[in-house]
């Protein structure tokens, strides 16, 4: 008895046109998600402006302190 692991479909059914655009839609998700999947791999960009990120007076529970 030969048992079948997978869902195996006729040679018609993977030739044809609709199966062609499942196949297509498959592969540019996983090409989207594979590409967002390695976007949070990787560190987020800092840019600096030393100007506008500083508070113009301290925020500090001792306003007299250092900055």
């Amino acid at each position: 008895m030969t048992v079948i692991a997978g869902a195996v479909f006729p040679v018609e059914t993977l030739q044809s046109g609709w199966f062609a655009v499942l196949a297509s839609f498959v592969a540019v998700n996983t090409i989207i998600y594979v590409a967002l999947a390695a976007t949070k791999l990787l560190p987020a960009p800092r840019l600096s402006h030393r100007g506008r990120s500083r508070r113009a007076e301290t925020r500090s529970i001792y306003p007299d302190g250092d900055a």
